[in-house]
């Protein structure tokens, strides 16, 4: 019987190749950006659906972006963050 893993172990276990590692971390701004958007979303209990409503998108395009399959413009960010009653704030440190 094939034994499966979870993401977690299959993370840290993967992260144990340098290689890997960095790719990883280095995509680490987009997964934080994608976390904040969703933690937000779902705090207000709002739909994807109902999301793209008021960013005046499609559903599809809420599920690309929360899947990582897309690179937000600033201007997405904007929208997302009006649609969410919530604030954009940039920083680099």
């Amino acid at each position: 019987m094939k034994k499966t893993l979870s993401f977690e172990k299959y993370l840290k276990e993967q992260l144990r190749n340098s290689v890997f590692k960095k790719a990883y971390n280095d995509l680490e701004p987009e997964f934080e950006i994608i976390r904040s958007v969703i933690r937000a979303r779902i705090e207000k209990k709002i739909t994807q659906k109902e999301f793209a409503r008021r960013m005046n998108t499609t559903q599809s395009a809420i599920s690309r972006f929360e899947l990582g399959n897309s690179n937000p413009t600033v201007s997405f960010l904007k929208k997302a963050a009006a649609a969410l009653e919530s604030k954009l704030i940039i920083s680099i440190k």
